[in-house]
C-alpha cells in the first residue's frame, strides 16, 4: 500500500458520488497536493490535474472506505473541504492513455477544517 497526503478538495465517502444526476456507485476523494506528495505521484505514472497551479487527484473506490481520526476513531460524517488527510491508496497497470488508476483503500482526517474556502491556501 502506498500512501499519500493532500488537503480535501471534494469528499463523498459517507455515500456514493452523484455526478450529473446519477449515482456513480463510488465512493471517492479528491485532494490538492504540495509539490513532495504530486512528484511522488507522478513517478509512479499517476496523472494529476491542474487546478488554480495546484494539483489535484482524485482517489475512488466502489466499496465503503475505512475513515478515521487522527486518534484512531471513526470519523463520522463528511469530510469538510480544506480538511488534511492522509490516504492509503494501491495502484494498477499503467494505462497508455489514462496513466496509473489509482484505489482508495482508507482515509486518515489529521485536521479538519472549520473553512471551506481552505483548499487555496499553502500546503
Amino acid at each position: 500500500m502506498a500512501i499519500v497526503s493532500g488537503k480535501v478538495a471534494f469528499s463523498f465517502l459517507d455515500s456514493t458520488e452523484i455526478y450529473n444526476g446519477t449515482d456513480t456507485g463510488k465512493f471517492s476523494v479528491t485532494i490538492t497536493l504540495d509539490d513532495e506528495n504530486a512528484d511522488l505521484l507522478a513517478k509512479q505514472g499517476v496523472k494529476l490535474k491542474d487546478y488554480q497551479n495546484n494539483k489535484q487527484r482524485k482517489f475512488r473506490t466502489k466499496f465503503n472506505v475505512k475513515v478515521i481520526d487522527a486518534n484512531d476513531q471513526p470519523f463520522i460524517g463528511n469530510i469538510p473541504r480544506g480538511s488534511v488527510v492522509r490516504l492509503s491508496y494501491k495502484t494498477a497497470a499503467p494505462d497508455p492513455v489514462n496513466g496509473t488508476p489509482t484505489y482508495l483503500n482508507a482515509v486518515r482526517v489529521l485536521e479538519v477544517a472549520e473553512d471551506s474556502s481552505g483548499i487555496d491556501a499553502d500546503l
